[in-house]
């Protein structure tokens, strides 16, 4: 019996290399590197169809594949290759730096892993390289300097790491450069400033370090310079940036810049300066700013000095931020009357929290269009002062609305026909319309109902349609900040016609993919999401029987060939087992340990050997050893070099802490803040498990509260630790992408740096918050096993399994009432919640205060113990937001009496911790975002994901 099946084994696998063979020798060359790249990308049976058709351009309607014929050689040739929005995984195969004739090369919005080949430097012909909204990691590869025909480079939303190469300086031809939203480090290569037709360098949320390069001043058509959220700490601002005659935006929101601000007045096209979250410092220069800007923000730095009058003489000014600051004197006359009030036009005039004693506000008083915040400032202790300017604000006051278009349904000739609706200009025409979803990746406003003909007018003309097709259904702004809208598209008039024709939906499809709609420097570049085909356009959609591109026979082909290899498979599979198991009884399980074991490759972060973390350790000594938890113990490392880190090795021989290992490592290179803990590398070698983190001098938080610490934290110490790590949490909630819930918020997990500042570390609980659609939608929670620290624990959490954001909310409280009373969360039987709960409730909380930190404020502890208690309500509901928690610690801290304001470093507040206007427009509330947070911008309500990922 056991011959007969070796036979029949041996005859399929036979049988099935012969017809294998037989179909290789009739591909054409590349061809057969199509298919290497489809069965790289997960298709291995031709999920991807059409592709040996050798149509002169083979279109379906999330794909196109384009061939010339090419009679010198009798081959194909490839010459648009776009595949976006597929749900293809796998990795890119070197194979690809085969299709030399190759012009459009589109894989945007897949789930596809692995580097970027080599071999793609190859295609020399390549014009549009399109990989962004993908998992793809590793660095850039130098070759990428041979596409010299490069117009577009869009790699974002990554996890590219490692430097740009300089081999860059070679794509002479490149306009667009959009790598934001990836772990690039090392410093921007100087070589950038030799690409003479760079319009857009977007390169936000990476890890870049070092200077601000000057060179890039002398890029001549520069229009957008887009940098936010990368760590170039002590960097200045370039004065040779106000030579950058064409520039329309200069984002450097949270770079972590000194020194003063240049004069950009002769920058005569500037329309957005986000200058915002730095520590910048010096007056604001007095001179006329460009009379096209709409959005200056200069907020939290150190800025001194009065407001130049200047700003009063803006006639497109959306918003003028300027809080947070240390702004004296009076609000300058007349501001904001010159602007240019249309409909749906506002303004903004953000000036809390400065120290500005006066305000003549008759212009802001008649003005409906204009709101002005003066909150946190001497001037509202005037009882003249109008109550709005000081009270507290609804942060809807600055919020795009979501533009919500009525549907009119109808039926076309009367007859049942779904997804028809009136054309919303001619109410007689009842047409079946389609949706597009797209983006603004660096708009140039702040708000955009006032600009909704001209961008009307901008999409119709670019896309050869008249007005009255084109709508826009609803939009929202995102971190960037990036504008989503889903738009949607009707037929043209025509009587007794009521769908668009094929190829005319496939003619806008190419426009959006290929960007062959004309830039508008105003709305910025754009990105084409995703097409919604519905009703009469169903068909159309890949997965449905209309769009297939295999007939019958082809697909009785396709299965004949699955059955045959999975016959082959299984055939081979079983004799391996069977040897296997009578030679090696014992291997079996030791390959599992190992497979368990193996290595975890992160590209973001430094992968150690054993003995590089034994060295370091002085071979774990335990004069070495720094703590001890659940997961292993830690070490303090010393490198070679004389970098000191924090190393946690787990339980030698265990495989507990495996996931939480992994996770902790995923999260931490791709998350990064000023209040949390950075990862510097790991080690997964030798059976050994250890995570490797910059050392926190101070140690933990838990340890400073204990009765044995011997220099106790003051009071101010303990609130600028509480204002830190809940700005880290915050991050985690509304900026992270996609957010994430901790799960174990705790004062052993608060570490301490050597000026005392707070990073929250230990992820390896975490989980990902729910991702909301384009409409806002996503449940508010993350269903998932009860874990973490007892006393810490949210109890609805805990009854419910619903992990929420507002968990970590009711763990932060925790840790506030330790800060307050030096307590344990469990200490003695008792609860920290319940008895500090009681305690204030009887008048008795002055018993409760931890008299090591010395005196304090009562003005400032009431607010404080106010606070904890509310994080800590049973209620879910009933607790603030952490974007609330952050803004009322802000305000506790700023008006301490005696406060040392040099030892806060007011203008450290993380960019990512306030968003201004950027914030949710849908209708609907952000799932994840908790409340809407009175007199504060801390909640940016974003939606870290569109629809295609």
């Amino acid at each position: 019996m056991k011959k007969k099946a070796t036979f029949f084994s041996v005859a399929v696998l036979c049988w099935s290399l012969a017809l294998f063979a037989a179909a290789q020798t009739t591909y054409p060359n590349e061809v057969k590197a199509l298919e290497k790249i489809r069965k790289s990308l997960g298709d291995p049976f031709g999920k991807l169809n059409n592709w040996n058709r050798g149509d002169p351009c083979n279109s379906n309607w999330t794909g196109v594949i384009c061939y010339e014929n090419a009679s010198a050689d009798g081959y194909l040739h490839v010459l648009q290759l776009e595949l976006l929005n597929m749900n293809l995984t796998g990795s890119l195969a070197p194979e690809i730096g085969q299709l030399q004739n190759l012009t459009i090369l589109d894989f945007m919005w897949n789930k596809i892993t692995g580097t970027i080949p080599k071999e793609i430097g190859n295609i020399t012909t390549l014009k549009l390289l399109l990989l962004n909204g993908n998992d793809i990691s590793g660095s850039l590869p130098e070759e990428i300097g041979y596409l010299s025909n490069l117009n577009r480079l869009q790699i974002d939303e990554n996890n590219i790491s490692g430097p740009l190469p300089k081999s860059i300086a070679n794509l002479t031809a490149l306009k667009h450069l959009h790598m934001n939203n990836n772990s690039i480090g090392g410093e921007i290569p100087k070589e950038l400033s030799r690409l003479p037709k760079l319009v857009h360098i977007l390169l936000d949320n990476n890890n870049l370090t070092g200077e601000l390069p000057s060179d890039i001043s002398q890029i001549p058509n520069l229009r957008i310079v887009q940098l936010d959220n990368n760590p170039f700490t002590g960097s200045q601002i370039p004065r040779s940036y106000t030579n950058i005659s064409k520039l329309y935006k200069l984002s450097l929101r949270n770079c972590g810049l000194l020194g003063s601000i240049p004069d950009f007045g002769s920058i005569p096209s500037l329309m957005v300066l986000d200058l915002s979250h730095n520590n910048l410092s010096g007056e604001i220069p007095s001179s006329s700013l460009s009379t096209n800007i709409t959005t200056i923000d200069l907020s939290y730095n150190n800025l001194s000095g009065s407001i130049p009058r200047s700003f009063a003489a803006l006639p497109q000014l959306q918003r003028l931020s300027l809080n947070n600051n240390k702004l004296s004197g009076a609000v300058p006359d007349g501001i904001g009357s010159n602007v240019i009030f249309g409909p749906n036009t506002t303004l903004l005039l953000d000036f809390q929290n400065n120290n500005l004693t006066n305000v003549n506000a008759s212009t802001i008083v008649t003005s409906p269009n204009i709101t002005m915040w003066l909150g946190g400032n001497p001037v509202c202790s005037q009882n003249t002062i109008r109550a709005s300017f000081c009270g507290t604000q609804n942060r809807t006051e600055d919020t795009d609305r979501n533009t919500m278009n009525s549907v009119s349904a109808c039926s076309p000739n009367g007859s049942t026909a779904p997804y028809y609706e009136y054309i919303q200009e001619a109410d007689s025409f009842c047409v079946a319309p389609f949706e597009v979803g797209m983006r603004l990746k660096s708009p140039s406003f702040s708000r955009f109902p006032a600009y909704f003909k001209r961008f009307k007018v901008y999409m119709t003309s670019g896309l050869n349609l008249s007005l009255y097709q084109f709508a826009i259904i609803n939009y929202i702004w995102e971190p960037g900040p990036r504008l989503a809208m889903n738009l949607k598209f009707f037929p043209p008039k025509i009587p007794g016609v009521y769908t668009f024709n094929d190829s005319e939906i496939q003619r806008i499809r190419q426009l959006f993919a290929e960007w062959k709609i004309h830039d508008d420097d105003f709305f910025g570049p754009h990105e084409w999401l995703n097409i919604t085909l519905k009703g009469p356009y169903e068909r159309l959609n890949p997965e449905s029987d209309g769009g297939s591109g295999l007939s019958k026979g082809a697909l009785a082909g396709v299965l004949v060939g699955v059955i045959l290899v999975t016959a082959v498979i299984s055939s081979i599979v079983v004799v391996i087992v069977l040897k296997k198991r009578m030679k090696h009884n014992n291997t079996a399980s030791r390959k599992k340990l190992l497979e368990a074991r193996k290595r975890v490759k992160v590209s973001d972060v430094r992968d150690f050997n054993f003995d590089e973390m034994a060295l370091a350790t002085n071979d774990f000594s335990t004069s070495m050893q720094i703590g001890q938890g659940g997961y292993g113990k830690v070490y303090k490392g010393i490198f070679a070099d004389g970098t000191i880190v924090a190393i946690k090795r787990a339980q030698e021989g265990s495989l507990q802490g495996e996931k939480e290992f992994s996770t902790e490592i995923e999260l931490l290179s791709r998350v990064h803040h000023l209040n949390l803990v950075s990862l510097v590398g790991y080690c997964d070698d030798e059976g050994e498990q250890m995570l490797v983190y910059e050392y926190m001098a101070n140690g933990t938080l838990r340890e400073h509260l204990s009765a044995s610490s011997k220099k106790p934290l003051n009071f101010v110490q303990r609130l600028r630790i509480a204002l830190g790590a809940a700005r880290g949490i915050l991050y985690l909630h509304n900026e992270a992408n996609p957010p994430i819930f901790h799960r174990d918020i705790k004062a052993s997990n608060i570490l301490l740096d050597h000026k005392f500042n707070a990073r929250v570390a230990d992820f390896g609980l975490s989980k990902l918050a729910p991702l909301p659609d384009l409409e806002g939608s996503a449940p508010g929670h993350v269903s998932t096993v009860v874990k973490g620290t007892p006393g810490y624990l949210d109890p609805e959490y805990f009854l419910t399994h619903k992990l929420t954001d507002k968990s970590d909310v009711y763990s932060f409280g925790v840790v506030l009432l330790e800060l307050l009373t030096g307590m344990h969360p469990i200490q003695h039987g008792k609860n920290i919640v319940r008895e500090v709960k009681m305690a204030y409730e009887s008048g008795m909380m002055l018993s409760m205060i931890d008299q090591r930190m010395g005196s304090y404020p009562s003005e400032s502890l009431e607010p404080f113990a106010k606070l904890a208690l509310s994080c800590c309500n049973d209620e879910t509901d009933a607790r603030p937001s952490m974007a609330e928690v952050v803004h009322k610690l802000d305000k506790i801290l700023q008006f301490t009496p005696g406060l040392d304001t040099t030892f806060m470093q007011p203008g450290k507040m993380d960019a990512l911790a306030e968003k201004g206007p950027y914030i949710v427009e849908m209708t609907s509330q952000n799932p994840y975002v908790s409340s809407d947070i009175p007199g504060s911008e801390l909640v940016s309500g974003t939606i870290p994901d569109i629809t295609p990922r």
